[in-house]
C-alpha cells in the first residue's frame, strides 16, 4: 500500500468514525426519550459502525507495514481479517436487533414520539452520503476493509429508513399498528445480516488463498509467454495479499540453457510481469525444461 493510499484510507475511516459516534449518541437519546425501539436498534448499529471504523483504521495501518522476518509476505491480509471481523459484527448486530425486536412485538407499548421521525430522516441522508464518499474511496484504492466500512454506513442508512417507515405507520395507523416500529427493526436486521454475509465471503476467500476473481494469473501467463526465451508456462497460481498479489509460476525454457542463463531469464519474466501489472508484489518462478512433443510418422 503506498503512502497516498494509506492517507486516503485513514481519512475516510476517521470521517466515518466521527460521524458514527455523534449519530449513535443522538439516536440513542432520541430513541429512549421518544419510545422507539427501532431507533435504539439503529443507535446500536451506529455504535457497531464506530467500532468497525476503528478496526479498519488499525487494519490499513498494519497492512501498510513492509515485510519482516516474521511476515515475509507482508501484512496485507490484515485488511481481510478486518473485513471478516466487521462482517461478523454485522451478523451479530442483526441477530441482537432482530431478537430484541421480536420480543418487543408482543409487548404492549406506546407509539413512538413524532419527532423521532425527523431525526431518522436526517440520519438517512447523512449515512447515505457517507456511504457514497467512503465507498468511492474504497473502490478507487481497492480496499476490501474500506468497502466493508462503507457498507456498514449503508446498513445504518437502511436501518434508519426502515425505522422511519415503521414509525410513520405506527403514528398514522394508531393502536392497531403500534408494533410497526418493531417489525421495521426486524426488517432492518435481515438487511444487515445479508450485507454481513455478502462481505464475509470474499474476506474468507482471501484468507484461505482462494483464486482471485480478477484473472491476474491469466494475464501474467500471457505476459510471460511474450518474453523472448520462454517456451511455455505450465502453471501459474495467484493469491491476494491485501491490495496486491503474489504469484507462483512454472516457466518452461530450452533444456539446453545453462543454470545462469535460465536464472537470468526468470528474472526477466518476473520484472516484465511486475512492470505491466503493478499490483503484483512478487513472482516466484520455477524453471522447467521444455519438452518437445513427439511427432509420429
Amino acid at each position: 500500500m503506498n503512502h497516498t493510499r494509506l492517507q486516503r484510507s485513514v481519512r475516510a475511516t476517521m470521517a466515518g468514525l466521527s460521524v458514527n459516534v455523534a449519530l449513535a449518541v443522538v439516536k440513542l437519546l432520541t430513541g429512549i426519550f421518544g419510545r422507539s425501539y427501532a431507533l435504539i436498534a439503529d443507535a446500536i448499529e451506529s455504535m457497531a459502525d464506530a467500532v468497525s471504523s476503528i478496526i479498519v483504521w488499525r487494519a490499513v495501518v498494519i497492512a501498510d507495514k513492509p515485510a519482516d522476518a516474521d511476515h515475509p509476505y507482508g501484512h496485507g491480509k490484515a485488511e481481510a481479517v478486518a473485513t471478516a471481523a466487521i462482517s461478523v459484527m454485522l451478523l451479530g448486530a442483526a441477530l441482537f436487533i432482530g431478537s430484541r425486536a421480536a420480543r418487543e412485538i408482543s409487548t404492549p407499548h406506546r407509539a413512538p414520539a413524532a419527532y423521532t421521525l425527523f431525526v431518522l430522516l436526517g440520519v438517512v441522508l447523512i449515512k447515505e452520503g457517507l456511504f457514497r464518499i467512503v465507498g468511492r474511496v474504497g473502490e478507487e484504492i481497492e480496499s476490501g476493509a474500506v468497502k466493508a466500512d462503507a457498507w456498514h454506513h449503508r446498513s445504518d442508512a437502511i436501518t434508519s429508513a426502515a425505522a422511519a417507515l415503521g414509525i410513520s405507520i405506527s403514528l398514522v395507523g394508531g393502536e392497531a399498528y403500534r408494533a410497526a416500529d418493531d417489525w421495521a427493526a426486524i426488517f432492518a436486521a435481515i438487511i444487515i445480516a445479508f450485507n454481513g454475509y455478502r462481505l464475509l465471503r470474499p474476506a474468507l476467500d482471501e484468507l484461505m488463498d482462494a483464486t482471485p476473481k480478477e484473472d491476474i494469473a491469466g494475464r501474467a501467463r500471457t505476459i510471460a509467454l511474450q518474453v523472448n526465451g520462454v517456451r511455455g508456462v505450465e502453471k501459474c497460481f495467484a493469491r491476494k495479499m491485501g491490495y496486491g498479489y503474489w504469484l507462483d509460476m512454472h516457466v518452461e525454457v530450452d533444456g539446453g540453457l545453462t543454470v545462469a542463463v535460465a536464472h537470468e531469464l526468470s528474472h526477466t519474466v518476473k520484472d516484465t510481469i511486475r512492470a505491466e501489472l503493478p499490483r503484483v508484489l512478487d513472482v516466484t518462478i520455477h524453471i522447467e525444461p521444455h519438452v518437445h512433443p513427439i511427432v509420429r510418422c
